[in-house]
């Protein structure tokens, strides 16, 4: 891919797969979005048509094992609209009772992604569907990159909040990623000053970073995301599934 990110990364509603983005660790996941400063998330023109309330972002974070022997591990994010639950719907209480072992129904609405398919807790990844609570409500969209990383650190730091609660599934976010990275320092504040490895991102993302990318020559044509651009690749769902 050539040029720069888009200012705007249109996210659908309803059945569509969900928006995925890979990063080495929490932390660096964490930087790429707050460097993003001119991007945002916000809803296509097809899917404020087709609700009358505010379009709510939910976010499940998951930890994948590179190799069966490795213990290096990597952060994928995905995204979606939410969607109400359907009427009819078996167990509708699971995807509103806070359980961040559940994927949102959003999910249910099209084929889950490779790496979701298995349990929250399988040998090679492990999830976590951010639950909304009085503190921490679903953010809503439109929103800037660098606020959704706030999101994302706000929602560590409420797992951490719960740390000593052996009933709470909230602790489970702060739980993996102090023990996927133990090494980094600052994987506790969710960012640091340098990325280490390339970030890759895919779904709704890689098919947005396609466009608007003509007549880029230059680093100043190439907008305030020139630099993060250098740390994108393409990210294919199967690689590890």
């Amino acid at each position: 891919m050539q040029g720069p990110l888009p200012n705007i990364i249109s996210l659908p509603y309803g059945k569509c797969p969900p928006l995925h983005i890979q990063a080495p660790s929490w932390k660096q996941l964490l930087i790429l979005l707050t460097r993003m400063s001119e991007s945002r998330i916000e809803p296509t023109v097809e899917a404020v048509a087709a609700t009358k309330t505010e379009l709510k972002l939910r976010t499940v974070v998951q930890f994948i094992k590179i190799h069966p022997s490795s213990s290096e591990w990597r952060t994928v994010l995905y995204l979606t609209i939410d969607v109400p639950v359907a009427p009819g719907t078996a167990n509708p209480h699971k995807y509103s009772n806070g359980d961040v072992c559940t994927l949102p129904f959003s999910y249910t609405l099209s084929a889950l992604p490779t790496l979701l398919r298995d349990s929250a807790d399988s040998a090679m990844a492990k999830y976590y569907s951010i639950p909304q609570s009085a503190s921490l409500p679903y953010p809503t969209l439109p929103i800037r990159l660098p606020n959704f990383a706030m999101y994302l650190h706000a929602a560590l730091s409420e797992s951490r909040k719960t740390m000593n609660d052996s009933s709470s599934g909230t602790r489970r976010l702060a739980k993996m990623v102090d023990g996927f990275y133990p090494a980094d320092p600052s994987s506790a504040e969710g960012l640091g000053p340098e990325m280490t490895a390339p970030i890759r991102v895919g779904g709704l993302f890689k098919r947005a970073f396609g466009r608007n990318q003509k007549n880029s020559t230059t680093n100043s044509a190439r907008g305030g995301n020139a630099d993060t651009y250098e740390f994108i690749t393409p990210f294919r769902m199967d690689e590890w599934g």
